[in-house]
């Protein structure tokens, strides 16, 4: 029996896809740096070797699976290509592997783990499934009903997937350090439509999507009453967000979901359509008011009369989503944003985009830019976008205590980073008062 090796398996679709393996019955471990970061407790929970960095990790009897992120001059690559090992990358494992279930691949610039997350709450609670989210979380069934997973479209990698269905949640220019421009991103989910087997469930609100040419069916979904999924009288409280969805026209279900926004909402509308295609009932699509939500993903912490909020929002749309989320959730609060670009080329091409989209909120302070294994440095800095928002900071990692003068507020720490160390560093200082 082979093991599966998996190199750089703290990446959040590698831990997860490590996770699948491991609750199928599959031998498994990993190798990585020895940075704490937060895919790795599901890990050790599931007792999966962790092992640093070294061409010596790599025996005849590994089967290998390479994290996106390194190149193939990495020691690890370079010793399991000279050995002759079974030799795979992630999107190409998982691409195959999919292919023995029931797959829906859930796509799109911006949601793909809250959806994932969402889809495969709703369907588990009647059916075996498999999954993996983005956020690092991953299970497996061999006898699964269906296999949702999150397909990301950078360099094109949902190309190695041929799914069942597909999941197209919004089309946006994104990775300007490898998309060309809006045309290019649209070429790639194109091309993916063309791959999938039985149909696709698109939001009918997104002007792209709705140009998308397909042999399948495409069952489109949003707000606007064209749409064979529609979502009206939406109405939010304390409990969360209520709203009824028609079909073709005819009233369907009124359904809740315990988040806020008309993102959100959209979301649930995707799964509702999903659930819908496969014959589901009502009851078993209501389920979904039970879920709690993915990691990084809005995901709140009440300390004193503050709430924090650690969010993955790298993009101008998703800090605006998010800022949008902490008004209607939290409507009588000021709304502080901590913000921490990630990468340089996504800074510098959004640059405007950015400060228009921080701008939402009541403060705004600035962290260094993080940057990729891919992309270290670059000649932009923090104080180019700092000129852009009126009155806005930047935060030092020993000046956190600067948040504490807000009072009964939201604070939004958002990156795709290491944004949380600030949040972190924020919280040992409120514990050092005490």
């Amino acid at each position: 029996m082979t093991t599966y090796h998996f190199i750089g398996i703290k990446g959040s679709g590698m831990s997860a896809l490590a996770q699948i393996l491991h609750d199928a019955g599959e031998k498994v471990q990993g190798s990585d740096v020895e940075k704490v970061f937060f895919t790795d407790q599901a890990l050790k929970d599931k007792n999966i070797s962790i092992l640093p960095f070294a061409k010596e990790n790599i025996k005849p009897d590994l089967t290998i699976i390479a994290g996106n992120a390194f190149s193939d001059e990495h020691e690890e690559i370079v010793e399991a290509k000279r050995l002759g090992l079974p030799f795979y990358r992630y999107h190409d494992f998982l691409g195959a592997y999919a292919d023995k279930f029931r797959s829906v691949a859930v796509t799109g610039a911006h949601g793909k783990t809250s959806t994932t997350g969402l889809l495969a709450y709703t369907l588990k609670q009647s059916h075996p499934i498999s999954y993996l989210i983005g956020d690092g979380t991953g299970s497996g069934q061999p006898q699964s009903d269906y296999f949702v997973f999150e397909a990301c479209e950078y360099r094109r990698h949902f190309l190695a997937y041929k799914p069942d269905y597909a999941v197209m949640l919004n089309i946006d220019f994104d990775h300007p350090d490898y998309f060309k421009n809006i045309e290019d991103v649209f070429q790639a989910f194109q091309e993916l439509a063309g791959q999938v087997k039985h149909a696709i469930i698109a939001c009918g609100d997104d002007a792209y999507l709705r140009d998308l040419q397909a042999s399948v069916p495409v069952h489109y979904y949003g707000f606007d009453p064209s749409n064979t999924y529609q979502a009206k009288d939406v109405h939010e409280d304390s409990s969360g967000t209520t709203f009824d969805v028609y079909v073709e026209g005819s009233f369907y279900h009124t359904f809740i979901i315990p988040g806020y926004g008309n993102h959100q909402v959209l979301n649930a509308l995707a799964v509702v359509a999903l659930c819908h295609q496969e014959g589901m009932t009502t009851d078993q699509m209501k389920e979904m008011y039970g879920f709690t939500g993915v990691k990084r993903r809005f995901s709140e912490k009440k300390v004193g009369s503050q709430v924090l909020v650690d969010d993955y929002a790298h993009h101008p749309k998703e800090i605006e989503v998010t800022i949008e989320s902490a008004r209607k959730k939290y409507p009588d609060q000021q709304v502080v944003a901590v913000f921490q670009p990630h990468t340089f080329t996504r800074t510098k091409t959004f640059l405007q985009e950015f400060a228009d989209s921080l701008k939402l909120a009541d403060a705004v302070y600035l962290c260094d830019i993080f940057g990729s294994a891919r992309e270290a440095k670059g000649t932009l800095t923090i104080h180019d976008l700092q000129k852009l928002i009126p009155d806005c900071e930047v935060l030092q990692l020993e000046d956190v205590n600067v948040l504490k003068q807000y009072d009964d507020s939201v604070l939004l720490f958002m990156g795709a980073g290491d944004i949380q160390k600030f949040q972190a560093a924020y919280e040992d200082s409120l514990q050092a008062v005490q």
